[in-house]
């Protein structure tokens, strides 16, 4: 079957879904993204991502280019015409297309919009989470508002091949203070020796995850304590359990950073637990 791809008010085949040119996401990166999780056909916690994309177009001046309503309507249209049941739906919308200049372009400039969706093995992430992942530590190198889900990645690019180079799955990035942020495409997360499940505070420098979220209200409702608060690596590598947060892998167990064993090297009880709660706590639309 063909993929279909929603652009700028049309449904095109893969093969014909364009953008001009000079449409700034293309030149500058000019613009922001929203990856939703689809399960059963459903979009997952579609109202928080609208209020994140709504925030991350505001702190760029960006307008949204239609009503709410109307952007709903696209995303489940999208799903439904690549009958996509488990995977992702991603969502993309840039300053629009102008003269290259650095400054913003004219008043009425039309944001671009681009829309997909496909489908993802719901089976290899389980069997990912049985074993758990690996992930390494990296400087960071990012710009100072990653609290923005902009398309600039380049960072987020480097560092996930870097952890590929490594076999690892996933990269942390770490502070000039020593401090873990977040990973390249997800959040960071321990279980200390105590029991205490911690994260970075959500400022300036990290991404408010959705699924970061819905694992919190999961921790909460099983009990388990919870700090928000910054984590040193050399905490990370003595912690009972880690995991990260992201829509593509929920709540995934870590056994290895920087190739130190965590705690027995297997998917830890919490990590697990989250897991398995985490849709129980999630939205649906």
């Amino acid at each position: 079957m063909s993929r279909v791809v929603y652009v700028n008010g049309r449904y095109r085949p893969y093969r014909d879904a364009l953008v001009h040119v000079e449409d700034r996401g293309y030149q500058f990166g000019d613009g922001v993204y929203e990856v939703c999780e689809v399960y059963g056909g459903r979009l997952v916690d579609e109202r928080r991502h609208m209020q994140r994309l709504q925030r991350s177009l505001s702190e760029l001046r960006i307008p949204l280019p239609m009503p709410l309503s109307a952007l709903s309507t696209v995303l489940h249209e999208v799903v439904r015409r690549n009958k996509v049941a488990d995977g992702i739906v991603y969502l993309q919308i840039t300053r629009g297309v102008a003269r290259r200049e650095h400054a913003f372009p004219p008043a009425g400039t039309r944001p671009s919009i681009v829309v997909s969706a496909r489908r993802l093995d719901r089976g290899q992430g389980e069997r990912l989470a049985q074993s758990g992942i690996s992930v390494i530590t990296l400087p960071e190198t990012r710009w100072a508002r990653v609290d923005i889900k902009s398309i600039v990645l380049l960072p987020n690019v480097l560092a996930r091949q870097a952890a590929r180079e490594q076999g690892a799955r996933e990269a942390w990035f770490v502070d000039r203070d020593g401090y873990v942020t977040e990973g390249a495409a997800s959040n960071a997360w321990i279980i200390t020796r105590e029991g205490t499940a911690v994260t970075r505070p959500a400022g300036h420098d990290i991404l408010r995850g959705i699924s970061r979220d819905v694992a919190q209200a999961a921790l909460a409702a099983a009990h388990v304590p919870f700090e928000e608060r910054p984590f040193r690596v050399e905490e990370a590598y003595a912690a009972r359990e880690a995991f990260i947060t992201a829509a593509s892998l929920l709540v995934m167990p870590v056994v290895r950073i920087d190739g130190n064993i965590i705690g027995d090297g297997r998917p830890g009880q919490i990590s697990v637990a989250m897991r398995q709660a985490f849709h129980r706590h999630a939205e649906f639309s």
